[in-house]
This record gives structure tokens, sequence and C-alpha cells, in this order.
């Protein structure tokens, strides 16, 4: 792969809690522009993989490279936004507007000390806007439906302008109408705003459209590739069979 596309690469990593093994021997990257899709059933260690590219967990063997650098010399954290499980279950008492939520990104951003207000004030006016939530901006966050307040979060993820989105289960608990509208979302930051989407999920069925590659974990990495060939492998086979993937028809 061409290393000046290549945003994330893992090599040989392996992980375990005490004696118990998680992840292993799992190396693959991430190219500028991909839509990826990690998939597997529960327990695979999807969202072990994302904490250890993010460097929350460090790996028991391998390494991780971020923009070109290990994760433990990455520093430009704000290029990276992040979207944890169950990020949406917010207590509807917090006491603080769409807009609030969202600004406060702004204090671990580039430049924080020189921006002004009225930069700050467009910085998520337009986070706002590329969610369609700009209407909402004075409105309680705990006041909004489920998918309102993904889509804030989904703002405050980006507000800093970052080159890679990583989400991890965002759908849990949305109907599927909901989903679907947050899948075109998503594909419109990936194709108009370029940002490169890294998505946990069990449900490759209703984002088939958007997704581009497809990392699938069983504690070893069983497939990588284009959507299009996973269709066709035998870890999607074997993922159906199994129960363990959500799919839907179109």
């Amino acid at each position: 792969m061409n290393e000046a596309r290549e945003l994330i690469r893992v090599e040989g990593v392996s992980f375990q809690y005490d004696s118990i093994p998680v992840l292993e021997e799992v190396s693959f990257s991430i190219a500028r522009g991909d839509f990826m899709a990690i998939l597997g059933p529960n327990g695979s260690g999807k969202t072990t993989l994302v904490k250890l590219i993010l460097g929350l967990f460090r790996p028991t063997k391998g390494r991780v490279l971020l923009l070109g650098k290990s994760v433990e010399e990455f520093r430009a954290w704000f290029k990276i936004g992040y979207v944890p499980q169950k990020a949406t279950h917010i207590d509807p008492f917090f006491p603080a507007s769409a807009r609030e939520v969202v600004a406060m990104a702004l204090l671990s951003g580039p430049h924080v000390a020189g921006r002004g207000k009225k930069e700050e004030d467009e910085a998520v006016t337009l986070a706002l806007e590329r969610v369609g939530m700009a209407a909402f901006r004075n409105r309680p966050i705990g006041s909004l439906s489920g998918g309102q307040q993904q889509r804030v979060i989904i703002a405050r993820a980006i507000v800093n302008a970052p080159e890679l989105l990583f989400l991890d289960e965002p759908t849990a608990g949305v109907d599927a109408a909901t989903q679907g509208l947050f899948y075109e979302m998503l594909h419109r930051l990936n194709k108009d705003q370029r940002i490169t989407i890294i998505l946990v999920t069990h449900d490759i069925g209703i984002v088939n459209k958007h997704v581009t590659k497809v990392a699938c974990l069983n504690q070893r990495l069983v497939f990588h590739g284009t959507h299009a060939e996973f269709c066709q492998s035998e870890a999607f086979k074997t993922m159906l069979a199994s129960g363990h993937l959500v799919s839907h028809t179109h």
C-alpha cells in the first residue's frame, strides 16, 4: 500500500487480559478514505482492537502505527474522533445544550489558546450542520431523541476536523429507520468531508451500500478486504450460519 495513503497499520498485534488471550497475531492496514466495518461475534476482540489502535490499551505483542508514528509516540489526538459504546446514554437532566456538548471537544483540539469565541461558534455550528442538527443547537441534550443525541455526539467527534472517526456499535438501541439515516450521514462525512471511518458493528446488512472495506475478527483476523469480497467469502458464510451477523435484504 502507498504509505502516503496509509493512516493505520496494525502489525502482529496480540493482547490478553491476565492469561486469557483476546487477540492473536492481528495484522492489517487502513487507507485514507476507507469506510471500514470491523465485524465479529461478541467476545471476538472488536472493541479491544479499537482501544489498542487508540492507545487506550498496550499490545502484549506487535505494534500499532497511527499516521506513520507508533501509537506510544502519537500526540495529534485531535486528528482522531471517537464515539464509544453507549455514548448516547445521557442523563435527561444533564444541564447542557447540544451546542455546549459539541463545544466541549474544542478544549482538546489544536490552537486552543489562540481560538476566539467567534471561531469556536463557527466550528460548532459547522459540525452540527454536517450532522443535520444545527436547528437543535440550543436544545438541552437530554430532551433530544436517541437518534438526535447520537448525531450531536458525532458532531462533537468531528468538531476538530479529524482525519479518522471511530464508532463502536453506534446504532445499538436505535430503530431501523433512524439507523438508515445515520449511515447515510456517515456516508456523506466519508465522501464529502473525506473523513476515514472505522465502524465496529454486528450489522453489515444495513451499511452495505457504504462500507468499502471489512475486517472480520474472531480473536484472529479471519478476513480483510473489500465489502464485495467479504460477501463472497467463507467468513461471511460462517458468520451467517452461526447467527453472529445481522443481515438485511435491500
